[in-house]
């Protein structure tokens, strides 16, 4: 790999997880089944939602356009993901790599607003449930929807046109399984520092942001919960916020170990752990621990199965 301009450069090489055949192997099937479980998952969800009218209220709305989220962010890291599994053919083009990397920011930045807007949606059916119908409106409900995924193409807008300044000189060789921004950004040539700190600052903000939002809302609702005397009446209003307080926990957590630290810190094992999570796990999670969970889907879904409701498709 002898030294070159960004512009001359036309494809990266993958290095994947593994050299390893073996493990290779294993992988590929273990994240074959894991995708599958996550397209289904995430379109059973959407059909569901969309199929039994007792599910288009708020909650379900936004839960529907995270299936949306999950389904089209792991079809952007996994199938070629799987494709350098089985092949030996692990390069990507330089347009290529730069499409993954803009839409992997886009999608998983509205997906931090978006589960900032669900939390936000529990407080308030639970903290004043008497005035949910009306602030829960429609209208917030699509406002806050459009702005989650507003916000998500602005910060990957933002990262791309930084990005775009980048020099590889020595090297085209990617040490990932996919085109994220830490090892990009230590194999290029160009003094990153100023890249960094813009990219940094947006990350940080997003992320930040969103949780400030989902700590608040939760520590009102615990507070609220705290003040309910009935167990049973406790035991509800918990089980409305469990599943989305799991899936808030496992995201956050590994985006916060990924994101929030210069890419000198990168640690390729580590991080390519935590990646795995976030990028092919969480997605497949995400439909098990809403429906699996959910008393309220588990109906839907039994009284889907015993009518026509194909024949009925509305939203």
């Amino acid at each position: 790999m002898g030294r070159r301009n960004n512009t001359n450069v036309s494809e990266f090489l993958l290095m994947g997880l593994t050299d390893a055949e073996e493990i290779q192997l294993l992988l590929f099937v273990l994240f074959l089944v894991m995708y599958f479980i996550t397209v289904l998952g995430n379109v059973g969800m959407i059909l569901i939602i969309r199929l039994d009218l007792h599910l288009h209220t708020p909650m379900y709305f936004f839960l529907t356009h995270l299936s949306f989220l999950d389904l089209i962010y792991s079809t952007v890291i996994t199938p070629k993901t799987l494709e350098n599994l089985l092949t030996s053919n692990t390069y990507i083009s330089f347009m290529g790599c730069f499409t993954q990397m803009y839409f992997f920011v886009f999608l998983a930045a509205s997906e931090c607003f978006l589960l900032s807007s669900m939390a936000y949606d529990r407080y308030v059916a639970i903290c004043d449930p008497l005035h949910y119908p009306l602030i829960m409106s429609p209208r917030l409900c699509h406002a806050l929807v459009t702005g989650s995924y507003t916000i998500g193409l602005t910060d990957s807008s933002v990262n791309m046109l930084c990005m775009s300044r980048l020099n590889f000189c020595d090297s085209n060789v990617i040490h990932h399984f996919f085109c994220d921004l830490s090892p990009i950004l230590t194999m290029s040539c160009t003094d990153t520092y100023d890249i960094e700190i813009i990219i940094f600052v947006f990350a940080g903000a997003t992320l930040i942001m969103s949780l400030i939002t989902i700590a608040v809302s939760y520590v009102s609702i615990l507070s609220t919960i705290l003040k309910i005397n009935s167990t049973s009446g406790k035991q509800k209003a918990f089980s409305t916020c469990a599943s989305h307080l799991m899936g808030v926990t496992i995201f956050y957590g590994t985006m916060i170990f990924t994101y929030l630290k210069p890419s000198k810190s990168y640690s390729l094992g580590k991080d390519q752990v935590a990646s795995v999570f976030y990028t092919i796990v969480i997605p497949m999670l995400n439909p098990l621990i809403y429906s699996l969970r959910n008393k309220e889907v588990k109906n839907a879904l039994y009284r889907v199965t015993q009518r026509d409701a194909f024949r009925q498709l509305k939203w």
